[in-house]
Formats: C-alpha cells, sequence, structure tokens
C-alpha cells in the first residue's frame, strides 16, 4: 500500500510525542513530583521557612540561611533525594503556612510550625521533630512579669497567626493588651522601645533572639512553660507517601546523631536546654 509523504511526516511526529512521554514528559512535568519521587538533576523542592527567627530559621544579610530548621529541612531533602543546591528555601510566615502548602507554593513547611487539630483541618504532617514550650520574654530589668497572670493589665506582642498570645488571652491572662504584629522582629523592637511589656512565643525562638549579640543583657526569658509545643512538618493534605518518607528521614536524622548535632549547633549557643527528640506521632 503506498503510503503519502504527509501521512509519514505525521506518523514520525506522532512517535516522537510518545517517546518524550514515555521519558517521563515535560521539565513542568518533573518539576510538579518533586519530593514524591526523589530529585533529578532538574528538579528541586520548595521549602517554607521562617527568615527571622535566629537559632531556627534565619535568612542573614548576605543570603545564606541558618537554623535547626533549615538544618532539619535539609537533611529530609537529602533523604527524599535532593542535594542542597537544589532546595529553594521560601519565606513563611506564620499565618501564610497553610496557604503556601495549599496553593502548591512549596513542598514542605518547616517553620517553627506547632501541630494542631485546627491547622490538621488543613494541611497534613509529618513528626513532631521537637518539642518547645512557651514562654515570655521581657526586658532584663523588668521584675513585675514572673508569670503569666502578671500580664494582666500589661501590654503582650505576638505575631499574627500565631497561637501563643490566644493562648495567653484566652486561658492565662485574659485582660491582657494583646498587640498582634507580623514579625518577631518587631515585637522584639517594640518590647526594647517599651512599646509592649512582653513577647510571648516558643522559648526556643525567644531563646534566639536573645543569644543575638546585639540583643545580649537586653532581654531575659521568664523560664516558663506554658504550653506543649510539638513542630511538625507540615505537608499538603492526603499525600501519605511524601508523609511516610519524611517521617522515615526524621527518624533516621535522630538515630544518626544528626539531630542532636544540629541542636547542638544552632541553640547550644543561646543555653537552650531542648527537650529529646519525640516520638513521631503523625501518619500512624
Amino acid at each position: 500500500m503506498k503510503i503519502s509523504k504527509v501521512a509519514t511526516t505525521a506518523a514520525i511526529a506522532v512517535a516522537l510525542a510518545l517517546t518524550a512521554t514515555a521519558c517521563g514528559g515535560s521539565a513542568k512535568d518533573a518539576a510538579s513530583d518533586a519530593g514524591a519521587s526523589g530529585g533529578t538533576a532538574k528538579d528541586k523542592i520548595v521549602v517554607g521557612i521562617k527568615y527571622d527567627q535566629p537559632g531556627l530559621g534565619l535568612k542573614t544579610p548576605d543570603g545564606k540561611y541558618t537554623g535547626f530548621d533549615v538544618d532539619v529541612a535539609t537533611y529530609v531533602a537529602k533523604e527524599l533525594g535532593y542535594q542542597p543546591d537544589q532546595i529553594e528555601f521560601k519565606q513563611a510566615v506564620s499565618a501564610e503556612r497553610e496557604n503556601l502548602i495549599a496553593n502548591g507554593d512549596v513542598k514542605l513547611v518547616v517553620a517553627t510550625y506547632t501541630i494542631n487539630d485546627k491547622r490538621k483541618a488543613k494541611v497534613d504532617f509529618a513528626g513532631p521533630y521537637f518539642l518547645a514550650h512557651q514562654d515570655l520574654l521581657v526586658r532584663a530589668d523588668d521584675t513585675s512579669i514572673t508569670k503569666a497572670e502578671d500580664l494582666n493589665k500589661k501590654k503582650l506582642c505576638s505575631v499574627a497567626g500565631s497561637t501563643s498570645a490566644q493562648n495567653v488571652k484566652t486561658k492565662l491572662a485574659p485582660d491582657a493588651d494583646l498587640r498582634e504584629y507580623p514579625g518577631y522582629s518587631e515585637c522584639l523592637t517594640g518590647l526594647e522601645n517599651k512599646a509592649v511589656d512582653a513577647l510571648t512565643t516558643d522559648g526556643s525562638i525567644l531563646a534566639g533572639y536573645a543569644a543575638q549579640e546585639k540583643n545580649k543583657g537586653k532581654f531575659k526569658l521568664a523560664g516558663l512553660k506554658l504550653s506543649d509545643e510539638p513542630y511538625g512538618i507540615g505537608l499538603k493534605k492526603g499525600d501519605k507517601d511524601l508523609q511516610t518518607k519524611v517521617n522515615a528521614a526524621l527518624k533516621k536524622m535522630v538515630e544518626d546523631g544528626s539531630w542532636q548535632k544540629a541542636m547542638d549547633a544552632n541553640l547550644g549557643p543561646a543555653d537552650y536546654k531542648a527537650e529529646p527528640a519525640p516520638q513521631i506521632t503523625e501518619g500512624s
């Protein structure tokens, strides 16, 4: 049977298209699978972290990323098949973490992200990988605040989207004058300038700020344990495969000593006494 030149050309085009699909599809398709099936040379994984939390998640003036959460994210990404140069860190402010995950802007959020039921209605978690406790940061010369009840009638600062301030307001000091700022750095400035009387969030975060060279001698922790704050790694709801892989990576990080090494390097200088690595509960 005679085959026309046009038909032959069309057949070749179809065959080439099928071959490309069989080889894994477009670069865009490959990138969309990043994190679930492991990385290749062309892939990257986008991870949400905090940019303003020394010791945990900090973007330095020279554009580098440091902190315990950054080390955890880097270790987990490695276990998923990504090298450090394949990780793209994206700022994840407290109020936007669920949206970043739901919209697909990030694959994971490792950003002092406390696991709770309200958040689990929108996202899934792996972990927990760290247990913090809520505390208060006050000025070094302030002797009027030694317990949560002392915050009544005083100006209390926290960050929009954080659970810490609401915990104080609803359970511990209902008459506190709550001021919510965009970030912890703004709260710290307000505390130093006496615009607020105390800053509340997790003790691990507060310790990092207090230990910064520019803040030494200015602030002190009240030394309270106002709540338990189990940090988890946020991921898209229903992605059980990724959840399982991240949990396995976290378990390995503890077992091979990398978790303790990261803890000592990042929070040791702040003289922060961390709890032992918690048992993984999410996804079980």
